[in-house]
């Protein structure tokens, strides 16, 4: 097997899909979790090496030694990543063992449609990383409140003013749900 049925879920839990590099156009583009050519790309990933291809798994959460010690540095209060999506890969992982794949995948692809139309209608070229992470971070519910608030006030504005509408509203709803969505500098930061 060469490629996952959904690349838009990492094994490791990451929500590929919901990723700003997913979105990116040219070479720097990413086609998500052991999708089409992505071992061309990516040959050395210990997640996909383990799961996909040794144990021919969609998702870690899958694997009966679950959680292993490759997550050992990657959960917990000590974990760093700059991939503030990183942050939803140890509740995403929890949500597929208790709930199944198959719910998973329906509530991202929510997800997913949320954040295509905030690329499509609000993108004004500087905003695609907020977007991607709020979709990420921020419940379903707070997502489809926050576009319906900027909906009904952008009307006939222009692109650059209903993105700062949607991303004023996004923040309000970040605040509500006390939901970080910038970088925690790492320990060692000074």
């Amino acid at each position: 097997m060469t490629e996952k049925e959904y690349p838009t879920l990492g094994c490791c839990g990451l929500d590929c899909g919901l990723c700003p590099r997913y979105y990116t156009k040219g070479l720097s583009r990413c086609i998500g979790c052991c999708g089409k050519d992505f071992f061309k790309v990516n040959p050395g990933c210990g997640f996909t090496t383990c799961c996909f291809k040794k144990n021919n798994l969609v998702v870690c959460a899958e694997c009966t030694d679950y959680p292993c010690k490759r997550f050992d540095n990657w959960f917990g209060d000590k974990a760093y990543d700059s991939w503030l999506t990183h942050r939803k890969a140890e509740a995403n992982l929890k949500f597929i063992k208790e709930k199944g794949l198959e719910e998973f995948i329906r509530r991202q692809q929510i997800r997913i449609k949320q954040l295509e139309k905030m690329l499509k209608n609000y993108n004004e070229g500087r905003s695609k990383s907020l977007f991607c992470l709020s979709v990420t971070l921020l419940s379903i519910k707070g997502i489809e409140k926050s576009i319906q608030n900027a909906n009904d006030k952008s009307k006939g504005l222009d692109l650059k003013s209903k993105a700062k509408i949607l991303k004023e509203e996004l923040n309000k709803t970040a605040d509500k749900e006390k939901v970080k969505l910038k970088l925690n500098k790492p320990p060692n930061w000074k």
